[in-house]
C-alpha cells in the first residue's frame, strides 16, 4: 500500500491524474492480499501491484480508461491453470480487483479506522469511514443489497527487540523490508547506537521496565528478547507476557529456557502465560549466522501472527496464503 500511496502522492502534485486499483475479493490461490494496490498515473506509469506482473498490463488498460471517463470498473481475473498465460493468474487463482480515480484526499494508511467502498452498482466508488470497530478485518462485505468493500487501516505490526545485539541489526533490516516498524532497546548506551544497529527505527536506552511503559506491547508487537542477560531477560520477558504482543520468543539454549523459565514463575508469571513464550525462538531451519537466524525468529514470528505450524508447504494442505 505505502508504494502506491507515496507514488499517487508524487504523481499528484506534478499535476497528473491518478487511478487506482485494488484487490477487493480473492478466492483460491491469490498471489496478493486483500487490499493490494497499483497505482496507475495518466502517463502511464506504474506503482505497487494486485498479481505480482499477472494482469497488472491489463489492470493498466483499464485504469487509463477510468482516468478518461471517470467512471470506477469492477475487474474479475481468474482462469484454468492451462491457460493461466493469457491475461490470467499462473497460479489459477481468482482476484477482483476495482479501479477508481483518485480524488480528493488521501487516507492515513496508519491512522486506525475502516474505510468502506461499494464496489460495483449505482453507487459504486462512494465512501464512508468508520473507527467505531465493527469491522475487525480487511473484507468483502454485502450492506443493503450491495458489495462493499470494508479495509482495515492501522499502524503496521511494530517488533520490538531488547538487546543491542549483532541479531538485532539483522532483524531490524529483514522486519524493515516487510513494512515493519522496529525498536532496539538497551540499558547499556555503548551498545545501543546508530552505528552498531542502523536499521532501527528507535534506538532506546533505558531498562526493560521503562521500555515496556514507552512502548506498550499490543497485538501488532512482537517481542524478541536477545540479551542473555537475567537481570534484563526476566523483566522484559515478564512484562510482555503481562501484555497483548502476539509473539514473544526468547533467545538462549534449552538448558537457559528451563533456568529462564523458573525464574519467571518465581517472579509470578503463570504457567498459562509462560505458554506464549517462544524459547528458543524461531523455526528449526539450521540457521547459523547472525542473518539467516534473523530469518529463523521473523518466520517463526509471521507464522505466529497467520496462526501457522511455519512447516513446509508441500507438506500442508491449508491454503498457500494466510
Amino acid at each position: 500500500m505505502g508504494e502506491a500511496l507515496s507514488a499517487i502522492k508524487r504523481w499528484r502534485d506534478g499535476g497528473q491524474a491518478v487511478a487506482l486499483a485494488t484487490v477487493v475479493a480473492t478466492r483460491r490461490s491469490a498471489p496478493r492480499p486483500l487490499g493490494s494496490k497499483l497505482a496507475v498515473s495518466e502517463t502511464g506509469e506504474l506503482a505497487g501491484s494486485v498479481s505480482g506482473g499477472c494482469v497488472e498490463s491489463d489492470v493498466a488498460v483499464h485504469a487509463r480508461e477510468v482516468l478518461e471517463s471517470g467512471l470506477p470498473k469492477l475487474l474479475s481475473y481468474g482462469i484454468p491453470d492451462e491457460d493461466a498465460w493469457e491475461v490470467g493468474l499462473p497460479c489459477g487463482g481468482e482476484i477482483d480487483v476495482f479501479v477508481e480515480r483518485v480524488e480528493g484526499e488521501l487516507p492515513d494508511p496508519e491512522q486506525p479506522q475502516v474505510i468502506f467502498t461499494v464496489v460495483d452498482g449505482d453507487r459504486a466508488g462512494e465512501r464512508w469511514v468508520s473507527d467505531d470497530g465493527e469491522v475487525t478485518r480487511t473484507q468483502l462485505v454485502e450492506r443493503e443489497g450491495e458489495r462493499v468493500f470494508a479495509e482495515v487501516l492501522g499502524p503496521p505490526p511494530r517488533l520490538l527487540v531488547f538487546g543491542a545485539v549483532d541479531l538485532a541489526e539483522e532483524l531490524c533490516r529483514a522486519a524493515k523490508g516487510l513494512g515493519w516498524r522496529t525498536v532496539v532497546a538497551d540499558a547499556r548506551a555503548r551498545f545501543a547506537t546508530a552505528e552498531r544497529i542502523p536499521s532501527a527505527d528507535e534506538l532506546v536506552v533505558a531498562w526493560p521496565e521503562e521500555v515496556l511503559q514507552q512502548f506498550e506491547p499490543d497485538d501488532r508487537t512482537a517481542v524478541v528478547v536477545l540479551t542473555h542477560e537475567d537481570r534484563w531477560d526476566v523483566p522484559a520477558l515478564a512484562g510482555a507476557l503481562a501484555s497483548n504482543a502476539f509473539y514473544i520468543g526468547a533467545l538462549g539454549s534449552r538448558r537457559t529456557q528451563e533456568r529462564r523459565r523458573e525464574q519467571l514463575l518465581e517472579t509470578g508469571v503463570s504457567e498459562k502465560q509462560l505458554e506464549r513464550l517462544c524459547g528458543p525462538a524461531g523455526l528449526d531451519l539450521g540457521a547459523g549466522t547472525p542473518a539467516e537466524t534473523a530469518v529463523s525468529i521473523l518466520g517463526e514470528i509471521l507464522a505466529v501472527r497467520a496462526g501457522r505450524e511455519g512447516g513446509r508447504l508441500r507438506a500442508s494442505s491449508e491454503r498457500i496464503h494466510a
